[in-house]
């Protein structure tokens, strides 16, 4: 079976749908906000992809205008030192250490989780022979560092299975006790999998690793600002993780968390020169869209991650119960409970195919989903901008094309 990325599944899903209820992009285009909405989304559509891109409420978007506004009044001024947007940039670190329980001195920032994975895989010194442990339900931008060091030096990477329906958090724990090797130099794992949901059982694996001197690194793409996290009760050497998902940050936005105890094995030629966000190491970056992350997490914190992780939950068992009803759609994320989280994945029967079931939701009934070609499955994952009226509207389409 051919493998079909998240990307040329979006890609392919959007060309199919013909870009239905999509507004024309140009230069001079800027999202349109009502007055009674924080968020650009066009008129009548429900989004429910936030677990691929999240929406960026309009005072992080002015916030990141007005930074820019500033940026280009002096740009090298403005760009290095004391820059005013510099300095702002740089507290974004801060925010980062606030929300995750770390000193900014061990935040790098990114544009990308898959970015800060690239970052932290290339940062250790690995050789042929070294072994990866990982699993079978990683995303692509959290897999392919390890992928690239395979092909490239000649580690080794194994992979603990997790079948789809597989919620049993007990038995994962005990699949990669078993799996590691006396050449396992670091155990890489999703926070939460972006297939169906799973929250997966970091503490735990991470701890198999430190109790053999083994990195941990913990790609948390579907975490943060999703669930609450704390990188030292997790334990883990390191943790990715972006800004433009649940944190509703700009969009090429995230950071990499390297534990200071950890800093000897994990050294990204980023932090070369300092630790600052423009240094001679790491060169300029997108300084505003930086400042706006910082924007997006003190609007994140002002909800209440707890807050709004109880809300999205109540979204998505309102979902999870009425696939349910569905005789066609298997569901196979967790029923509500501990490893649930927001997101909710259902598995399409036999002879209907992902592609043209994505661009029907869009064309028909302008609901986005996300497709998941990789078991067969199509993913909702709401957040705090949607409503009870959205996962209905979703579920009756979907009940109305599967019967």
């Amino acid at each position: 079976m051919m493998h079909v990325s998240r990307r040329e599944m979006l890609l392919s899903g959007i060309a199919a749908a013909g870009m239905a209820g999509a507004a024309s992009l140009s230069v001079n285009a800027r999202p349109e906000f009502s007055g009674t909405s924080e968020y650009g989304l066009a008129p009548g559509l429900i989004y429910l992809n936030t677990g691929s891109l999240g929406p960026t409420p309009q005072s992080v978007f002015e916030t990141v205008l007005k930074a820019w506004s500033q940026l280009e009044t002096n740009p090298v001024a403005m760009s290095y030192g004391a820059g005013a947007a510099h300095k702002l940039a740089d507290k974004t670190r801060e925010a980062v250490g606030g929300l995750i329980g770390c000193s900014a001195d061990e935040v790098l920032l990114t544009r990308s989780t898959t970015n800060a994975m690239n970052i932290a895989a290339l940062g250790i010194d690995l050789a042929r022979g070294d072994r990866v442990l990982t699993t079978d339900s990683e995303h692509e931008g959290g897999d392919a560092c390890w992928k690239y060091l395979e092909k490239r030096l000649g580690i080794g990477v194994d992979r603990v299975v997790i079948a789809p329906e597989d919620h049993d958090v007990k038995g994962i724990i005990e699949r990669f006790a078993a799996a590691i090797k006396k050449e396992t130099k670091v155990i890489s794992v999703s926070h939460v999998t972006f297939l169906t949901g799973l929250k997966m059982p970091v503490r735990e694996i991470v701890a198999l690793g430190k109790a053999k001197n083994i990195l941990t690194i913990v790609d948390g793409a579907q975490a943060v600002g999703n669930i609450e996290v704390d990188v030292k009760s997790i334990g883990c050497d390191a943790y990715a993780a972006p800004g433009h998902k649940w944190l509703l940050a700009p969009k090429g936005t995230g950071f990499l968390y390297i534990n200071k105890d950890a800093a000897s094995k994990i050294q990204p030629v980023e932090w070369l020169d300092g630790k600052t966000y423009v240094a001679g190491s790491s060169g300029i970056g997108p300084l505003p869209l930086i400042v706006g992350l910082g924007a997006a997490i003190e609007a994140a914190q002002k909800r209440g991650i707890a807050t709004s992780e109880a809300k999205n939950l109540r979204l998505r068992n309102r979902a999870y119960e009425g696939l349910k009803k569905v005789a066609k759609a298997q569901v196979l994320s967790a029923p509500p409970g501990s490893v649930a989280t927001a997101l909710i994945t259902f598995r399409l029967p036999d002879g209907v195919d992902n592609r043209q079931f994505f661009a029907t939701m869009i064309n028909k009934y302008n609901v986005i989903l996300r497709g998941v070609p990789k078991i067969k499955g199509i993913r909702m994952s709401p957040h705090v901008f949607n409503t009870e009226a959205d996962i209905d509207a979703a579920l009756k389409a979907i009940t109305t094309e599967l019967g």
